[in-house]
């Protein structure tokens, strides 16, 4: 990573005025330098700033320096070498990487003067809803130029652009809670942490869970591109809020995320309460279970969907609204709703009491196939029996309403091994 530290030791035209000299040595040189540089600029104004002899302490070799006004783009510095010269952003070279200094050479010419406008295409480019308050340039490598931006509200962005900088190339921004959670030779200066950190409080705000905040740190960016902040809140809770542009997208509750996703909450208290929860929403809906461990699976409408483990390590599936009467669903019945245990052990005595309202008593069912869905429209289900015989394919219209039950050698589609016809694998 550099940054421009180009001093030159001729004196410099005064910011006010460019004189007619260093304006016409600037035009008549600098056109040759952007092209060798490799610049994305079409010349508009230039000026040579100022030339320095050779040093022959350190063997340095005569160098001159040049800004250059591009058309419809912020500028550059040229530092003429033996080699291909050097050019830095006029961004850089107006907004020095210690804010506390004033840049040796700063950019002059009066399309340069007003570099906002740059920043700001920037921050579009990188999908970042920011109106810029403070700017500082990090440094370029070879491929990169590094700008911190502070916004409105605290919150504050390193912006990753092309280099040489061109505001039509495409732009990344990361959020500066990033840098502060790591250590790393980049860090955001224009504002403190703790100020950038305020802005959770608002999300709070915003998601309007009853949250009270305690503490609070940033999780960092989501492939879906939102970024994540967790709060601990009085009262033991703890949230993951997702946010994009500034606008609640999710929140997560730590009682249900995976386990080490929440740092700030005690989600061993958090899921305790949770499994209470679902205990008493599962006996709401006429189930005996007792909850223990659950899983979160994607909502279905207004539903949330959760597997369970009961105290006796049975398992099923609970389909509970946001408001009225859920329903809780054995493994078995579970698998013609769409959704398959993993957790606790399957208990595929409901599936057996189907077979009794066909008067099919001589099959107690130990295992499942894969449902199938009908050309009627009904879901098709294959059980074996426990004794080995031929088992059936069970027919139902819904999860809970059984409509038939066909024999396997009936059925002609059994695939599990004591349902398959004699001689066939």
């Amino acid at each position: 990573m550099i940054a421009p530290a180009v001093a030159m030791a001729a004196p410099k035209a005064p910011p006010s005025a460019v004189s007619p000299e260093a304006r016409k040595a600037g035009m008549a040189d600098s056109p040759a330098l952007v092209a060798a540089a490799n610049l994305p600029c079409k010349v508009s104004d230039a000026r040579l700033v100022g030339k320095a002899a050779p040093d022959k302490k350190t063997g340095s070799p005569a160098t001159s320096l040049y800004e250059v006004a591009c058309e419809g783009a912020p500028g550059f510095l040229i530092q003429t070498t033996a080699a291909a010269p050097n050019a830095f952003s006029c961004v850089l070279v107006n907004y020095p990487a210690d804010p506390a200094t004033k840049s040796p050479n700063p950019c002059v010419l009066p399309s340069n003067l007003d570099l906002k406008p740059a920043v700001t295409a920037l921050l579009a480019k990188a999908k970042v809803n920011c109106a810029p308050e403070g700017i500082r340039g990090i440094g370029q490598t070879t491929n990169n130029t590094l700008v911190e931006v502070s916004c409105p509200g605290g919150v504050g962005y390193v912006i990753t652009a092309a280099s040489p900088l061109d505001v039509t190339k495409e732009a990344s921004a990361t959020n500066c809670l990033a840098y502060d959670a790591v250590q790393g030779n980049i860090k955001c200066v224009l504002a403190p942490a703790t100020a950038r950190l305020a802005i959770v409080d608002n999300y709070a705000k915003l998601a309007n869970n009853g949250c009270t905040v305690k503490d609070r740190r940033f999780v960092g960016t989501f492939t879906d591109g939102t970024e994540g902040y967790e709060v601990s809140c009085e009262g033991g809770k703890g949230y993951i809020y997702k946010v994009s542009q500034g606008a609640i997208k999710e929140t997560l509750d730590c009682a249900k995320v995976p386990g080490g996703a929440c740092t700030l909450t005690d989600t061993r208290a958090a899921t305790a309460e949770q499994a209470g929860l679902y205990t008493k929403l599962a006996k709401n809906s006429g189930s005996s279970c007792t909850v223990n461990r659950y899983a979160i699976f994607p909502a279905k409408g207004s539903d949330e969907v959760v597997e369970l483990v009961c105290a006796d390590g049975s398992g099923a599936i609970g389909m509970f609204p946001a408001t009225g009467k859920g329903k809780v669903l054995d493994c078995g019945h579970a698998l013609v709703a769409g959704y398959k245990c993993t957790l606790g052990k399957p208990d595929y005595s409901g599936l057996t009491a189907d077979l009794r309202k066909f008067d099919k008593k001589d099959c107690t069912v130990s295992s499942v196939g894969q449902p199938l869905k009908a050309t009627d429209g009904t879901i098709r289900l294959e059980v074996a029996c426990a004794d080995g015989l031929p088992g059936y394919m069970i027919a139902f219209s819904d999860p809970q309403t059984p409509k038939e039950a066909v024999v396997c050698s009936m059925a002609g589609n059994c695939v599990l091994p004591t349902n398959k016809p004699k001689g066939k694998s």
